[in-house]
């Protein structure tokens, strides 16, 4: 079961904050803290994010012992995850309609890659069949996601092809739906401060607090859920 805290740019451009964050994150008892390298980057933006920076979020994670994750969303933003060194990527559901040939890149460096599907309306995956390589995760591309939005939810992960779901409800509980359906890894958002408007994702994301008590209730779900109804080879 992984728990991925997405910072995203719940930093508001303040990278002590973004330190603040991973910091946590871990507390939280996240598995992954991710970013996004390549989404309001401009000058002047809120995610200005270089090589220097992107191994400075690596060195922080290093150092609170969480493993850095990062959506890649552009081609340009693509070095940043080699400077940062990192295990494995996201690709965002954005990047998945706007950027396939970005994607076929990201995933012919045979890394563990997680695909969000939120704006993809295909029947067949995008890239082939999920593997070890290729987890794809379901998700909905609208902020907040309405609960009337998650009837298509996978009533099994595992038989839809699903690995995982990130989320973007109010509150934890469709997470909470998702791990009883047999989702494996759980990408809900976290923020320090849900009333920021700086962007959207403040208030959709969960508080450090919030996000302890997923992983403390998602976990035991997960255990229980591998008991009752184990995924199918």
């Amino acid at each position: 079961m992984l728990f991925v805290a997405e910072i995203g740019l719940n930093h508001d451009g303040n990278f002590n904050i973004a330190h603040e964050l991973i910091r946590q994150a871990k507390w939280a008892g996240a598995d992954i803290a991710k970013f996004q390298f390549g989404w309001r980057d401009k000058p002047g933006e809120i995610n200005v994010i270089d090589g220097d920076r992107a191994r400075t979020l690596r060195r922080w994670c290093d150092e609170l012992a969480i493993e850095m994750m990062a959506s890649i969303i552009t081609e340009e933003a693509f070095p940043l995850a080699d400077a940062a060194d990192l295990a494995r990527y996201k690709i965002a559901s954005r990047t998945v309609v706007e950027k396939p040939d970005l994607c076929r890149r990201i995933l012919a460096g045979g890394r563990e890659t997680f695909v969000s599907l939120g704006m993809w309306n295909e029947a067949a995956f995008p890239f082939g069949p999920p593997n070890n390589r290729v987890r794809y995760v379901y998700c909905r591309s609208s902020y907040p996601t309405e609960p009337e939005e998650l009837r298509q939810l996978p009533h099994r992960f595992d038989e839809a092809g699903f690995y995982g779901y990130s989320d973007h409800c109010l509150g934890t509980s469709a997470c909470l739906l998702a791990i009883g359906r047999g989702a494996q890894y759980i990408e809900k958002h976290l923020t320090l401060n849900k009333t920021s408007q700086v962007i959207r994702d403040h208030v959709l994301s969960a508080t450090p607090d919030e996000f302890r008590d997923l992983v403390d209730a998602g976990s035991a779900l997960a255990r229980l859920v591998s008991i009752v109804a184990p995924r199918r080879p």
